[in-house]
């Protein structure tokens, strides 16, 4: 019963940190020193080395690691994406008409 339920929890800590590494190659350079946030290759390295190591975790190796892949995924997500999420972007006040 509890190797199922960590197995999910190994699922959704993947499932996040793909998402974040996503986020983190969508979003363009510049915007991550505008807003003083380190620099685009670093949290896109990091998000990639978390989501191998998640990946990893979910099919049964590095467990204990995919929590600190997890850590940095929320940080990017809860801090670094939402203040570089409109940095360069021509959208008018509107949206994009």
């Amino acid at each position: 019963m509890f190797g199922s339920l960590w197995q999910i929890l190994y699922i959704a800590i993947f499932v996040t940190t793909l998402y974040a590494f996503i986020e983190a190659l969508r979003t363009p350079a510049q915007a991550f020193p505008a807003m003083d946030k380190q620099t685009k290759g670093l949290w896109t390295g990091l998000l990639g080395v978390g989501t191998f190591v998640s990946l990893s975790a979910a099919l049964g190796f590095f467990g204990m690691f995919s929590f600190l892949a997890l850590a940095a995924a929320l940080i990017y997500l809860l801090d670094v994406r939402p203040a570089t999420r409109n940095v360069g972007r021509s959208d008018g006040p509107y949206g994009p008409w």
